[in-house]
């Protein structure tokens, strides 16, 4: 067969079998434009590609058999090949290269080794390797030399005495792997950080690592599929994170980052890749948005704020909106190096504790040092400015400008700012909000047994015209420490028109509730209690006290309130939009919101619960959480509103028990209803309720379904259990972009409406799992809420009730 004839079947192979698979590369088999080499388990592949179909051509690893192709390493970035003709082989120095054409030099390891014989392999782990077949060694490997991408068992590292840094470098765009303008990196502190750089400014910043994560991405959990581990010797001057899988996952992972700067863990599921992490993922997450001694609140949308005892630079930039001025202290620091710290001086600093935050940069680690000595250390110093005592790492001080400081609404740590002791009204802080507790229980005792005496005394004799009067001055007063706005009932008369029926907003559980407009323009809504409802002095109290010290976006605003005669009122900021019920149960307004804003409002219900039940001073159990309870503004933000019902819990309590049930059947939990016990998770049990109802656009009280007249917790239940859930969706505004995560919030429902209180998940938990994409445990079935049945109407209810009595339960 001539020459041509070889060229012509070489040609016709390739096209016939465009990848031929190779074992090894050798110093006599290169690997050519057409041909591949497989790792052992096939999981690898090695060979030449196009980005996006161009001329130009790389020799790169990627995930074998897996579409769309995901390239993990390039070992010609900088240089592409353009002719038809290129292979990959080892020189005769044992180096290996890559040659255009004929023999001119695209890519080499930069490196020359003496023995006669080696071969170049790619491992299962996805490590291609330069092999020494003397001594087996490996002589060079691709693991030491990271594009944008690891994989499991690859790191990032430096050595300071030898001058290396191993890093991350993004591509220039998604189609060309040329070296971007983002590298990710380990720093030398300690203890260490990983950072985004872009260019030599930092872009993201992950927190110092505290064991098995770094403190500044709470949300990676021991629920993720992947995970990092950082060796660190600081004699010797190296450090090294790897990237590790979960034993119980599949190797087919990776952590990348992307040409626009974003840090990504992914995995496989089968059906396609998932996102495990990813971070920026708000501008809070961009390096130090918003300056020095600012702080980035991570809320929806995130914003910048001056911490405490700190004002904005600049009033005008800020107002702007342009926050990278940061913050100046407002008050000097005393800085009395020598106080005691037994006896210390009125004057003496003192120190702010802000709690959920990521440590700000440049810290000094104190080694064998407790909490205390690391607050005394601080104290001592006149240069220090914070301090914080992390249980996974030590103490942390800062001796200069604190910049990077972001805040999330749970997970992070623990830091404490240094003052001047004015800022927090003196040294003894503790012990005032210790007292002001102790003072409020102590009100609230009085007022109670105020008011049982007065019911006695009543009883015994009708005839004190002027008991009711005292007893309201006595309410007053008491109440004037909770800085509480009084209002006339003559100006309550005149706004509502006499309480007319054009003014009557809708009808409450304990009463009417009625629109009103305040001179200075204010509108107001105002509650009447009317004498028939359940509520009394009891709870009508406990709403004003509870609600004047809850200050939250989430929480309805108290104005004030009316004590006159029989008339108890209560003012409150005007919600233009009323209830949630009035939309989502409405076949019109349902439409105004689309699943992006009744997941807004979710997290918003959840953001509110999150801060009665772990943020506030008080913590508190709202215990009649439902959907006529959430109040919209102008802006459909949701607002939790009626805390008559609301309890308090003190210390390590976390639960309480009642002989007098009260509530809202349908969003009791089955330990409420049936024994009188309620904790937090009474009020996680109601979330769920309320979370289904959102997103069904159906009522607990009245949905039913099928002949056997399901519930809608256990038409839910079904639902999940067959299909996932994602057909819950009210189907006037379902869409197929939302069914994943509808689909999650179903689930997420599922598990706060479990019957064992013990098994719901808390809502800092219920927040992580609305905010993030951790795995959800599977929930235990729940007991489907009794209907009760209406014998005039044959329709089934479940009916709102203000005082239940139960004597007994008996099983069957």
């Amino acid at each position: 067969m001539g020459k041509i004839g070889i060229v012509f079947f070489a040609s016709f192979l390739l096209i016939i079998f465009p990848s031929c698979a190779y074992a090894a590369i050798t110093k006599t088999s290169p690997l050519s434009i057409g041909q591949t080499l497989s790792s052992p388990n096939g999981s690898y592949e090695l060979g030449f590609f196009s980005p996006n179909n161009s001329r130009n051509q790389y020799v790169g690893i990627w995930f074998k058999n897996i579409t769309p192709r995901v390239v993990v390493w390039v070992a010609n970035r900088d240089k592409p090949i353009t002719k038809t003709a290129a292979n990959l082989s080892i020189s005769s120095n044992g180096s290996l290269v890559l040659l255009e054409g004929e023999q001119d030099l695209v890519w080499s390891i930069g490196e020359s080794f003496s023995s006669n014989e080696f071969r170049a392999e790619l491992l299962d782990n996805g490590n291609f390797v330069l092999v020494d077949e003397v001594s087996e060694t490996a002589l060079w490997q691709s693991f030491e030399h990271l594009g944008d991408t690891m994989l499991p068992q690859s790191s990032v590292m430096y050595d300071v005495p030898n001058n290396k840094k191993r890093v991350l470098s993004s591509w220039k765009s998604p189609t060309d792997p040329s070296p971007g303008e983002f590298v990710a990196e380990l720093t030398t502190q300690v203890p260490p950080q990983g950072f985004i750089m872009r260019g030599s400014r930092p872009y993201w910043r992950g927190g110092p690592w505290a064991r098995d994560r770094f403190t500044g991405t709470p949300e990676m959990d021991e629920s993720h599929v992947s995970q990092f581990l950082i060796s660190q010797d600081v004699a010797a001057g190296t450090g090294f994170l790897t990237y590790e899988l979960q034993q119980r996952n599949s190797n087919l992972s990776y952590t990348t980052l992307t040409s626009e700067g974003a840090l990504k863990i992914v995995w496989n599921i089968g059906s396609g890749w998932a996102t495990d992490f990813e971070a920026p993922v708000s501008s809070c997450d961009v390096y130090n948005t918003c300056g020095q001694f600012g702080l980035c609140v991570r809320s929806n949308p995130p914003k910048c704020e001056c911490l405490k005892g700190f004002i904005p630079k600049s009033d005008e930039e800020w107002n702007r909106r342009n926050w990278t001025g940061g913050c100046v202290r407002r008050k000097d620091l005393s800085c009395q190096v020598n106080t005691s710290a037994t006896a210390q001086d009125s004057d003496t600093d003192v120190f702010d504790i802000v709690a959920n935050v990521k440590p700000p940069d440049f810290y000094e680690y104190l080694s064998l040092i407790n909490e205390e000595e690391c607050h005394q250390r601080c104290l001592g110093n006149c240069s220090c400015t914070a301090y914080s005592y992390i249980e996974q790492i030590g103490c942390l001080v800062w001796n200069r400008e604190l910049v990077d400081v972001m805040q999330f609404s749970v997970g992070g740590k623990t830091l404490s700012i240094r003052l001047a002791s004015s800022e927090l009204g003196g040294s003894n802080r503790t012990k005032i909000i210790v007292a002001s507790t102790v003072s409020i229980f102590v009100f609230l005792i009085l007022v109670f047994a105020s008011y049982w005496f007065w019911r006695y005394k009543a009883k015994k004799n009708d005839s004190t015209p002027t008991s009711m009067e005292t007893l309201q001055d006595t309410w007053k007063d008491k109440l004037k420490p909770q800085d509480v706005n009084f209002f006339e009932i003559q100006t309550i008369l005149a706004i509502t028109n006499n309480f007319s029926e054009e003014n009557k907003l809708g009808q409450g559980g304990f009463g009417p509730v009625y629109k009103g407009k305040l001179q200075d323009g204010r509108e107001i809504a105002i509650k009447r209690l009317s004498s028939s409802s359940g509520q009394g002095l009891e709870e009508f109290m406990n709403e004003i006290v509870l609600i004047s010290k809850l200050q939250h976006r989430n929480l309805v605003r108290l104005t004030g309130c009316c004590i006159e005669g029989e008339e108890k009122l209560l003012i409150y900021e005007f919600m233009v939009n009323k209830s949630l019920n009035t939309f989502i149960f409405d076949s019109t307004k349902k439409l105004e919101l689309d699943w992006p804003k009744r997941f807004e409002i979710i997290q918003g219900i959840a953001c509110g619960i999150l801060y009665l039940h772990r943020d506030s001073c008080l913590r508190v159990v709202h215990r009649d959480l439902k959907v006529s309870n959430i109040l919209l503004d102008e802006e459909m933000n949701p607002k939790i509103s009626d805390f008559g019902l609301a309890r308090m819990f003190q210390g390590t309590q976390n639960q309480a028990n009642t002989r007098r049930v009260v509530g809202t059947l349908g969003y009791m939990s089955p330990e409420y209803a049936w024994t009188g016990m309620f904790s937090e998770k009474s009020d996680i049990y109601a979330f769920g309720v309320l979370l289904l109802e959102i997103i069904t656009g159906k009522k607990i009280s009245s949905f039913t379904v099928g002949e056997e007249g399901k519930s809608l917790l256990q038409y839910a239940w079904d639902s999940w259990f067959e299909s996932g859930g994602a057909d819950l969706l009210d189907q006037d505004i379902s869409s197929s972009d939302s069914q994943d995560e509808v689909a999650r919030c179903v689930q997420i429902g599922l598990l706060c409406i479990q019957q064992q209180a013990m098994d719901r998940p808390n809502i800092a938990l219920v927040m992580s799992m609305l905010t993030t994409t951790m795995d959800l445990p599977i929930p235990k079935k729940p007991v489907f809420a009794l209907q009760i049945q209406d014998s005039d109407s044959e329709s089934k209810s479940i009916y709102s009730v203000n005082e239940i009595t139960q004597t007994a339960i008996f099983g069957r």
